[in-house]
């Protein structure tokens, strides 16, 4: 027995959240460098302020994951409550992020605003899995694409459109322009909108029906934690401490402390787990994630190292573009500056454009190269084609001619959404889809932590006040993530449709 399959209407009703989730996503991508600077933020310090991102991603998904996979709450059922609690806490954020009085409160409703976007979104790529058949699986995610995309195109047109409406466009030293915050304002309403849609016209299989379905099973136990040495565990906790002594030997920024943190905390996680184990309880949530990080599928483990690279990119592509655009395009690196706000509206602009692309490919261009050269080449032409547009960045001075490199952008965000997960979705355990989609975004976070703790350093020993280049380091990453890509085989018949 398999479950039924979804028409049009179906598909559009599971990833409809995905449209307000992705406008909140983008109203933060766009502006988040934006608000910082004009709450009196240096260039240096953004990628530091923009650490809580990766971070709340980083310990929030795995723990959604592993929790989503055990709920079930009657009519609600197993992923819609954390859609719908993520969809307020995120709209919260929303409407109290433009009247943050300095960078502290502005960083820490960053957090909470990334943290409540990730609690809905995680369960999202879940969802996919649990209410289509595998058949449908390519087409799901294809469809959640589109909505991503769309979403983005609302949310990064918001300050274009409202100051081309007349809403004031430049603020005093300290406070964000009006419109970005009518455009925070009006993204937590849309975004809480969306995702009640999907709550309120999807209703999830039973554990029971599950079980019913071909490949349903019940959770599987934790993998046999207790008869593992704890000698790889101590390994990392070294590795985390010989970054912390390197850091204050060289005198590199304080961030990456953090990196050293978090490499010793495996370590101790690991340790900690290992210990319940051996004390009789496996079953317990940090058993499973850790058991789960070390039983994860072949090709999972492929698909994480061309994850990494590619995400890598895109956090600098979102930390860095407003200030390489205001600065090299639009004249002004002062962001009290009405060049520098016209430089942060035209960034809107071009967010907008990558994303409508994204959108569009995702239904037509990578289905159609897909069928002729398979998933994995198709994955490789398009983000070599990413790579152009951010190297186009180093000789572009018109800021019109951007939107064309917007164009690689978005073919090569479209297939970073669609295809990683099209190829993986298959071959995850049913009853675990969720802990794995959240493990699966470690190695879309671990790369953003190490942007935003270390390009700091890099940009002020190599390139101080000159952020153009890292667009370079954006384009190089994409190239290696393409170059991967190349090597990753499957077991099935590389196909969409």
């Amino acid at each position: 027995m398999d479950k039924p399959r979804q028409g049009f209407a179906g598909l559009w009703n599971i990833s409809f959240g995905f449209f307000g989730i992705q406008i909140g996503f983008a109203l933060q991508n766009a502006n988040m460098s934006r608000v910082f600077q004009s709450l009196g933020s240096s260039i240096d310090d953004l990628s530091a302020l923009w650490v809580a991102a990766p971070l709340t991603g980083l310990l929030v998904q795995p723990v959604i994951g592993h929790l989503s996979d055990r709920t079930w709450l009657g009519r609600l059922g197993r992923r819609r409550p954390y859609f719908l609690a993520g969809a307020i806490l995120a709209a919260i954020a929303l409407l109290a992020m433009p009247q943050s009085h300095g960078l502290m409160m502005a960083a820490l409703l960053l957090w909470m605003l990334d943290a409540s976007l990730n609690i809905s979104m995680e369960p999202f790529r879940a969802f996919v899995g649990d209410m289509l058949r595998k058949d449908q699986h390519v087409a799901g995610y294809a469809v959640q694409t589109a909505f991503i995309g769309a979403g983005a195109v609302v949310g990064s047109l918001f300050p274009y459109a409202l100051d081309h409406l007349g809403v004031s466009n430049v603020a005093a030293a300290g406070e964000v322009p009006d419109t970005v915050r009518y455009s925070f304002w009006a993204g937590g309403a849309a975004l809480f909108g969306a995702v009640l849609w999907t709550v309120l016209t999807t209703r999830e299989y039973t554990p029971d029906q599950l079980r019913g379905f071909d490949g349903g099973a019940d959770v599987p136990a934790a993998p046999d934690l207790a008869g593992r040495s704890i000698a790889p565990c101590w390994a990392w906790v070294g590795a985390g401490l010989m970054i912390a002594m390197l850091v204050y030997a060289w005198g590199m920024e304080k961030e990456v402390y953090l990196l050293a943190a978090l490499l010793a905390g495996y370590g101790v996680a690991s340790m900690a787990a290992i210990a319940l184990a051996r004390a009789g309880r496996a079953d317990t949530m940090l058993a499973h994630i850790v058991g789960d990080v070390s039983a994860m599928p072949p090709i999972m483990r492929r698909l994480a190292v061309i994850q990494f690279f590619s995400w890598s990119a895109l956090f600098i592509m979102w930390i860095h573009t407003t200030p390489v655009v205001a600065q090299y395009m639009f004249g002004s690196a002062d962001p009290a500056s009405s060049a520098y706000q016209a430089g942060g509206n035209w960034v809107g602009v071009l967010f907008s454009v990558y994303n409508g692309v994204a959108a569009v490919a995702a239904l037509t261009l990578l289905p159609w190269v897909a069928r002729r050269i398979g998933q994995a080449r198709t994955h490789a032409l398009c983000l070599t084609a990413g790579a152009a547009g951010f190297a186009s960045f180093l000789f572009v001075r018109d800021p019109h001619w951007l939107l064309l490199s917007e164009v690689g952008i978005g073919i090569a965000w479209a297939s970073i959404l669609a295809m990683p997960y099209a190829m993986l979705a298959s071959s995850l355990p049913a009853a675990k889809i969720g802990i794995y989609m959240g493990l699966f975004n470690i190695f879309v976070v671990l790369p953003q932590l190490l942007v935003a703790t270390v390009m700091g350093s890099i940009m002020k020993a190599f390139f101080p006040g000159a952020p153009i280049w890292t667009m370079a380091f954006a384009a190089v990453t994409l190239l290696v993530a393409a170059a991967a890509s190349l090597r990753v085989g499957t077991e099935r018949t590389a196909r969409i449709g």
